[in-house]
């Protein structure tokens, strides 16, 4: 039996930072993120900053909005892969 890889950041990490990045690809403030999700705007900055656990429904609400599916949001090195998980619902 081979010993797993354990990940180089928390989940918690990795959906702060595929979020900022997505969000940044997309020239969207933290602000408009938020409206467009119907979030405040410090809730979107401190699930950026990994001060946040967020609910399944939260992180649901944020991959549509920003176009992925949802496992991209947690998903190692999402900002060196050549194209996050397109949503397939849409």
């Amino acid at each position: 039996m081979t010993k797993q890889q354990k990940p180089s950041k928390s989940a918690r990490q990795r959906l702060a930072a595929n979020i900022r990045y997505l969000r940044s690809q997309q020239k969207l403030s933290q602000e408009a993120l938020a409206d467009l999700v119907g979030l405040h705007r410090t809730y979107v900055g401190s699930v950026e900053r990994s001060e946040r656990n967020v609910s399944l429904d939260n992180v649901e609400r944020l991959a549509a909005t920003l176009g992925v599916d949802i496992t991209a949001l947690l998903a190692e090195d999402l900002a060196n892969k050549p194209n996050p998980a397109p949503d397939s619902r849409t």
